[in-house]
């Protein structure tokens, strides 16, 4: 699904990325207690993995792990080898790591060799309970590999083994479950597209034209709606041509065209949901304000209350007649729903809200039917009705359900936006064997194809990943990277999918198209990030699965408590109301425990944050991987900043040059080229960069560089011409005992002085020349380490240059602790060692190169530009090159996660506190009590509160220490008020 995520991961596929190893042993446990016990084997797969940086990312998350002896990640099988031990780690532990770290794992046995991921669209859950109890349903299927339900998305993510079990078996078992289900995409239908076909259709001949397209890898025919499903290679083939052959197979007979669906499937049953709640809620009035009227108002309007009290049967009043009357609908109509919610919880074993709201309401309106029937027919009897109680109930419950799902709909504005951001058409222009355009049609946008080229006119969207190949213009950005400013696109830049064009006219050459645009890909990972689960999400589960029923028992003990004491008379008859009996007041006490219990907000306490959270986030350029980056991030408290292309722009150039002997300098560089130009380090490109200006052409062939050697951290060493050239630092000339003269010392240390990097150059032996070179810091660069010190975070740059330039960089930048010389495994080594001193450790780099550090930090931040980062590499990506983002990725994670404890605060107070005021705790000395009908509006609010409250976050603004920046006399504008 995700080998085509990332342009710049194609440099680092490695059968076996193998990285410095976490600690093996569980802490407090010897290493000769571990080496006794017994080892165990496990291989997962693991789906989602672009790149060696993306393995990495996964043998972190399973070695912080206790109890993990080894990991090995193979990122080209997409398989995770690990060796534990069981007395301290099981397989589901280590496959949730996995799953918290952002990928897709599940585990491999003989007959389980792949895995297949489905989302679907579930209808009807009411709170925690129903999820924990639909991801238990789920995973007990056979060929279920792991399952996880979201009830702030109302999604379900399903892994499963596609030869034991397919999509209608899991939409089955959930509608068995009491569920509505709906599937909403699957692992399948990233390359897959259904077509409607019109005319007089011979569907096998069009099966046959299709099956011999080459790239075509399945046709699927559904006759009776004239629907054909394609499953291509999107490298080789795409639906245009499809279309085409269809066209062509009918000699112009048939049609085809994209099967239409149903625009924002899932913003369409939120929309229908509500509208049903709000004509549920409208309908309640109607019936329950005439029944409050007669029972709490009417009653004291002379005239009125003596028709009111008016006898029709021995003690049977008209005014209890018509609340009996006006009520029922409410009860057995309008509140259907949570009678059939509870019937579906009680018949899987489990209880919800909707139980207790349907006991509630129930004991209120039978009791009120008793009391109706004993006054219809006892001379004697004056008893009271509760009908407005239960009437009332269930008005303010559907009010509640009304507001919480405006609210929720709310909380995935960020996916909707970034979805509505893909333009429906797209100009495609048809070019000659010269290039010169011929023609051009306008076409649906999901027609486009790998390698079309696509004109892009002033104020249109750019259709579709790929790079300019005429015209310059300014791209606005801001909706995909967060990047304010329009940036400037020509010949060969590439472009965004999604993005707009500002002025002039582009002709874009199609790279990446459907699910494997950047666009597609940020979906999906916001997407899984709402439904990855922080791990204190794990504490409001805990408590779901006994929080009804130990309501249900405390209602009734509180019930029987009030009875007994009323019968004995353990309290004066003073406390008891004069409409009311001693039963009637215990039976107001124990439905008022019932319904004014919320087990919902617990629920709704972190998903909810985490989904808005997540989205502002993806609507400022900084993407979180879910909770779990979530949780990490907001404990941070040191951070390890790499220096080329974090701290400096990463863009170094040649500043100067001094020739130590006598020869050509054009001749000096064409050797120095020679043995560079196969190196992929970004000086040695920027020596290849500057050798350029001595040569005409614009891309220069270089002399043959021989027995080419590349040693890591130091520099290269080859033969051209006969010549032996090593070009690197002086620990590579002290490697090969070759003297540095005294000019050349002086030349390096007036470099490291100006924070420039020099490079030795010899020849056959024999020191040829230096050069110095320059790369500048990154705007903003101090004031973002002297922001990160006011918010009490160490900051320490670790790098392999030189540690001259290394000091003088960080003098530059405020940053005092530097590592220097220091190669890719040292710099892990060093991550662990300030955890290992007490340290919550963020590392910051480029999400390739510094993949070893990424890997040892409790959050790996990969910071780039654009569509060339590995996305799924690190836990924090930031899509800008801004240094500022940092902050704002934490400061983003400390709200988010404040917010997540002040929900918590208020769901588990409100039941705290409001469960024994509802019980009559404080009646004894202030003769308060709530009724039933107040305590379910209480009960409403708590989850409706709890989702705004969430819902705050998206008025997140950075620091204000980052508006309006000025950086070097350039005012910076803050991209948060775009």
């Amino acid at each position: 699904m995700a080998k085509l995520l990332a342009l710049s991961c194609w440099r680092s596929l490695s059968p076996r990325p193998h990285y410095p190893s976490m600690p093996k042993y569980p802490k407090g446990e010897s290493v000769a207690t571990v080496q006794e016990l017994s080892e165990s084997t496990a291989v997962l797969s693991v789906v989602g993995m672009s790149c060696a940086a993306c393995a990495g990312s996964v043998e972190k998350a399973v070695k912080r792990l206790p109890g993990i002896r080894e990991a090995i990640v193979d990122v080209l099988n997409n398989r995770a080898h690990v060796i534990f031990y069981p007395s301290f780690v099981n397989v589901e532990t280590i496959r949730e790591a996995i799953e918290d770290a952002g990928f897709e794992a599940a585990l491999l046995t003989d007959d389980k060799k792949s895995v297949q991921v489905c989302r679907i669209q579930i209808k009807g859950m009411s709170c925690t309970s129903c999820s924990s109890t639909l991801e238990s349903v789920l995973q007990a299927l056979d060929g279920v590999l792991e399952a996880r339900v979201g009830l702030a998305t109302e999604e379900a993510q399903v892994h499963y083994n596609p030869i034991l079990l397919t999509t209608n078996h899991i939409l089955q078992a959930i509608q068995d479950s009491g569920f509505e289900a709906q599937l909403i995409s699957s692992s399948q239908d990233l390359s897959k597209i259904d077509l409607l076909v019109e005319g007089d259709i011979t569907m096998k001949l069009i099966e046959d034209s299709l099956q011999t397209l080459p790239g075509v890898l399945a046709v699927d025919i559904t006759t009776e709606l004239n629907k054909i499903s394609v499953s291509y290679k999107p490298d080789v083939t795409g639906p245009r041509n499809f279309i085409n052959v269809i066209h062509e197979t009918g000699n112009g007979n048939f049609k085809a065209k994209i099967y239409p669906t149903e625009e924002g499937q899932r913003d369409s049953h939120r929309r229908q949901e509500t509208k049903q709640y709000y004509r549920s809620f409208l309908w309640s009035l109607v019936f329950t304000i005439p029944v409050f009227l007669t029972s709490m108002v009417l009653m004291y309007v002379p005239g009125v209350k003596d028709s009111l009290d008016a006898k029709i049967v021995n003690m049977l009043t008209v005014g209890e007649v018509a609340r009996w009357v006006l009520s029922t609908p409410v009860q057995f109509v309008l509140g259907w729903r949570f009678y059939y919610g509870s019937y579906k919880a009680l018949r899987r074993g489990s209880a919800n809200m909707d139980v207790l709201i349907a006991l509630g309401t129930n004991a209120a309106y039978f009791y009120s039917v008793y009391s109706v029937l004993r006054a219809a027919t006892s001379p004697h009897f004056e008893g009271n009705d509760f009908f407005e109680t239960s009437a009332m109930l269930i008005s303010f419950i559907l009010l509640g359900k009304y507001l919480e799902i405006l609210a929720k709909g709310k909380t995935s504005d960020a996916i909707a936006k970034l979805m509505n951001l893909t333009p429906d058409t797209a100009v495609l222009l048809t070019l000659d064997g010269d290039g010169s355009v011929v023609g051009e049609e306008e076409i649906d946008s999901r027609l486009v194809q790998k390698n079309d080229v696509i004109k892009v006119v002033p104020g249109a969207k750019v259709a579709s990943d790929g790079f300019v190949v005429w015209g310059q213009s300014h791209v606005n950005e801001s909706m995909i990277t967060g990047e304010a400013r329009p940036v400037a696109k020509r010949k060969g830049d590439t472009v965004i999918g999604g993005t707009v064009n500002e002025n002039g006219v582009l002709h874009v050459k199609a790279t990446r198209v459907g699910s494997e645009s950047a666009l597609s890909q940020i979906v999906r990972l916001v997407e899984s990030a709402q439904m990855a689960k922080a791990p204190v999400q794990k504490f409001a589960d805990r408590i779901s699965k006994y929080f009804v029923p130990l309501v249900i028992i405390i209602s009734f003990t509180t019930w029987l408590a009030w009875f007994l004491a009323g019968k004995y008379h353990a309290y004066p008859k003073s406390w008891i109301p004069s409409s009311m009996d001693t039963f009637e007041l215990a039976l107001q006490f124990g439905i008022s425990v019932m319904v004014i219990a919320c087990p919902c907000a617990l629920g709704l306490a972190t998903p909810t944050a985490v989904m808005v959270g997540t989205g502002v986030g993806a609507s400022q350029g900084v993407l979180i991987k879910g909770g779990q980056a979530l949780e990490s991030a907001h404990k941070v408290d040191c951070i390890v900043f790499d220096k080329t292309g974090t701290l400096t722009v990463g863009k170094p150039v040649i500043v100067r040059t001094e020739l130590l002997t006598k020869m050509v300098l054009q001749e000096f560089y064409e050797l120095v080229a020679a043995s560079q130009v196969n190196s992929e380090h970004p000086l040695a490109k920027a020596v290849v960069e500057y050798a350029k200006r001595f040569r005409d052409e614009e891309n220069p062939s270089w002399p043959e560089a021989r027995d080419f050697v590349s040693i890591t951290g130091h520099g290269v060493k080859a033969s051209v011409h006969n010549k032996e050239i090593i070009v690197g630092n002086k620990s590579l000339f002290a490697d090969h005992n070759i003297a540095i003269p005294d000019d050349a010392e002086y030349i390096l240390a007036e470099a490291q002085k100006m924070a420039q990097t020099g490079i030795v150059v010899s020849i056959n032996g024999k020191v040829a020349g230096v050069l110095a070179v320059s790369d500048p810091l990154k705007p903003g660069a101090q004031e973002v380490i002297s922001i990160l010190k006011s918010m009490k975070i160490k900051s320490i740059m670790v790098t392999g240059d030189n540690f001259g330039t290394a000091s003088s960089i960080a003098r530059e930048v405020g940053i005092e602790n530097v590592i220097a010389e220091a190669k890719p495994d040292q710099k892990a080594e060093k991550v662990k060692d300030l955890q290992a001193s007490g340290y919550t450790v963020a590392m910051v780099g480029d999400g390739i190169n510094d993949s070893p550090a990424l890997v040892a930090a409790d959050v790996g931040m990969a910071i780039g530009a654009g569509t060339d980062i590995a996305i799924e590499a690190a836990d924090i990506v930031l899509m800008k090159s801004n240094l500022e983002d940092v902050i704002t990725a934490i400061d983003l994670s400390r709200k988010t996660f404040s917010r997540i404890r002040l929900n918590y605060f208020w769901a588990l107070g409100y039941n705290l506190l409001g469960i024994p005021i509802a019980a009559g705790a404080l009646f004894p000395s202030t003769r308060f009590r709530l009724p039933p009908w107040i305590a379910g509006a209480a009960m409403a609010a708590s989850s409706v509160s709890v989702v705004c409250c969430s819902l705050l976050l998206k008025y997140y603004r950075r620091p204000r220490k980052l508006d309006n920046l000025e950086i070097r006399g350039i005012r910076v504008e803050s991209s948060s008020d775009i």
